[in-house]
């Protein structure tokens, strides 16, 4: 650990995540795909920069919010037809985020699903957006890109603990 404030260290998460979370988010809107290479980037930001950022016993602990979130993403995946690289992102983001502010994160996480849903639907209807997107299989399939909400969280989330300590 490099002994550095809280806000200090979301602020170095959160400018190593930004890139891996708008590939993220691009990638699902244009081909409804969360790569295993972007996943497995978040995984190794945390590995490498968690632990150098954070103290080590936090650090160390929160690994089990891997396991956990893939756990409850492969049966939202098997039963509600969550998709398998939500699951693998959301459970790569978890580590992340503290378990103590999941009261916090789940309310955001429901704004964030539905502000993408809402502004994905009502983009997707504006035919000179599809226009200068034409490939985007988003724009055309009935299921929705969640990559959005989840990468979208991610960043907030980050960035509350970056720019409004004690949030």
């Amino acid at each position: 650990m490099l002994g550095l404030s809280a806000s200090h260290a979301y602020l170095i998460l959160l400018i190593c995540v930004l890139p891996v979370c708008a590939w993220v988010c691009w990638s699902d809107l244009r081909s409804m795909r969360i790569p295993n290479r972007a996943v497995l980037t978040l995984v190794g930001i945390y590995a490498v920069v968690g632990v150098l950022v954070l103290p080590f016993e936090p650090w160390a602990w929160r690994w089990i919010n891997l396991v956990v979130v893939l756990a409850i993403g492969f049966v939202l995946n098997a039963i509600a037809n969550f998709g398998a690289g939500d699951a693998k992102f959301a459970a790569a983001a978890a580590p992340f985020i503290a378990a103590s502010h999941s009261a916090l994160v789940l309310p955001m996480f429901a704004a964030f699903l539905l502000g993408a849903f809402s502004a994905h639907r009502l983009l997707r209807a504006i035919p000179a957006i599809r226009r200068m997107t034409p490939d985007w299989v988003s724009w055309t399939r009935k299921d929705f890109p969640m990559g959005l909400a989840l990468a979208g969280t991610l960043v907030a989330y980050l960035a509350l603990g970056a720019f409004l300590p004690g949030a």
